[in-house]
């Protein structure tokens, strides 16, 4: 892959490529693109950007100050494997063309000032991430919401609801059972040729791919699994990911959705994503403490749990968000940390003694989430614990389900909805606006979008389930 401006331009030159699709990400955390001739990218688009009108981006800016500019990355170049011709994409953050600043709403350039917040903390010089999205594929996908109807209705081969349907060819059973489709063979899986071509096309794209397996839910859940990358990196991979998976899956037939919660009473969706800081190549979170955490680390782990309510603002941004956060379903809904414990917000996974394998796991985001502002959030509420040595407290390595009612309720938890989040992050900001990283303004916006766009919009519409619970009262 290429890492500069001049080896993009050869690139160009040398493969005979005319377009160039230049990527960016909107407020609520979804890829929008412009395809360009080649000739119209030289050397200054990489300083100066490609003007564009940005009035009609959600959550950006008005009509009255729309100009804007897209500056690509070079090193995020690559071949795009969906189109017919040879094109080469690339993802921008972006800028005010009349000042040359970087513009204080665009997700990508405040995960940039996260990441050069902590430089300039003094704290380390590298903060890594690894996020594992959970997904799922569906065959049939119908919804509707009008004055008078409200429906939504999904359908896998896979769907253990399926097991009594008369099917072409024969119905031949192998539907994995609720909760039970962690890591079934084929022909239980049904995917494993699609989830192949989607991780080999993943590491076309650049992603540093791993392994790729079915998960816990019935209907067809999975998993792609790719390496930690620094913070910027590791954002730009999963939005890659999310791409692929979803035109693979496409070519299939099929159809992805990254809900976090799109069926009742089985494995919602979560997002895991694994941390670390280091400096001068040297792992900090490795010592001598719990499950052999540094006292840095425990710290970083006290601002995690500290401002977890105003960080799933941003982590866990939906509504259908906080229908996977009940107990019951492996879901981290207890604002604690714990080397075993599935059901603690921030786990410690296994490193054996490799300290360069030391990290933590913040359980609660799912990838509805805009992948800059939730990692960007969650390294500055880390920075804030280690800065104020914020306490942990104990961790909680017991069975919860063994817990006195009295002994639960003293074990804070998540937001029970995102109204609830958005308070916290109201009441709960000095973290991320401390060395300029989010502004107000920013926040603000944000807390104003969700409410407009999504909290009052459900609040006005009747739920189907309504009528089952009100209509013959």
């Amino acid at each position: 892959m290429p890492g500069t401006p001049q080896e993009v331009l050869k690139m160009i030159q040398d493969q005979n490529i005319k377009i160039i699709d230049l990527k960016f990400i909107d407020l609520p955390g979804t890829w929008q693109h412009c395809s360009f001739y080649y000739d119209q990218i030289d050397e200054s688009s990489f300083v100066d950007g490609v003007p564009f009108d940005g009035s009609s981006i959600r959550g950006w800016k008005a009509i009255n100050e729309s100009d804007m500019a897209m500056v690509p990355d070079p090193t995020t170049a690559w071949i795009d494997p969906f189109c017919k011709e040879p094109t080469l994409s690339m993802i921008c953050s972006i800028k005010e063309p009349r000042t040359g600043e970087w513009y204080s709403r665009d997700p990508r350039s405040i995960a940039q000032k996260a990441v050069e917040y902590l430089a300039q903390s003094g704290i380390g010089d590298t903060a890594y991430f690894g996020p594992e999205a959970e997904f799922f594929v569906f065959d049939d996908v119908r919804f509707d919401q009008t004055e008078n109807k409200g429906y939504y209705y999904v359908d896998s081969v896979e769907g253990r609801w399926n097991s009594g349907k008369e099917e072409e060819g024969g119905n031949l059973g192998y539907k994995p059972g609720y909760k039970q489709g962690y890591f079934p063979v084929p022909p239980t899986d049904t995917m494993q040729d699609m989830r192949t071509e989607m991780l080999l096309t993943m590491a076309e794209c650049g992603v540093p791919i791993e392994k790729h397996h079915h998960e816990v839910a019935t209907g067809g859940q999975n998993e792609l699994g790719f390496r930690f990358a620094t913070l910027i990196e590791a954002a730009d991979y999963l939005m890659t990911y999310k791409y692929v998976i979803k035109n693979v899956a496409k070519k299939y037939g099929r159809t992805v959705t990254f809900m976090p919660k799109p069926l009742f009473n089985d494995n919602g969706s979560g997002m895991h994503t694994h941390q670390s800081i280091w400096k001068d190549g040297q792992p900090l979170f490795w010592g001598d403490g719990y499950a052999n955490l540094s006292k840095m680390a425990l710290h970083y782990i006290g601002g995690i749990l500290k401002h977890a309510p105003a960080i799933l603002a941003f982590s866990n941004p939906s509504t259908n968000s906080y229908k996977r956060l009940v107990p019951g379903f492996e879901a981290p809904v207890n604002l604690a940390y714990s080397q075993g414990n599935r059901s603690a917000s921030v786990r410690i996974p296994l490193s054996g003694t490799n300290p360069k394998a030391k990290r933590l796991e913040f359980r609660c985001p799912d990838a509805t989430s805009n992948p800059y502002l939730a990692f960007a959030a969650m390294l500055c509420a880390g920075i804030d614990g280690i800065k104020n040595e914020i306490d942990p407290g104990e961790p909680l390595d017991v069975d919860i389900y063994d817990l006195s009612p009295e002994e639960l309720s003293k074990i804070p938890s998540t937001p029970g909805s995102l109204e609830q989040a958005l308070e916290a992050l109201e009441q709960d900001n000095a973290f991320l606006t401390e060395g300029g990283v989010f502004t107000e303004d920013f926040i603000n916006n944000w807390i104003e979008y969700k409410l407009d766009n999504e909290i009052n919009p459900m609040r006005l519409r009747p739920h189907p389930y309504e009528f089952a619970l009100y209509y013959d009262v």
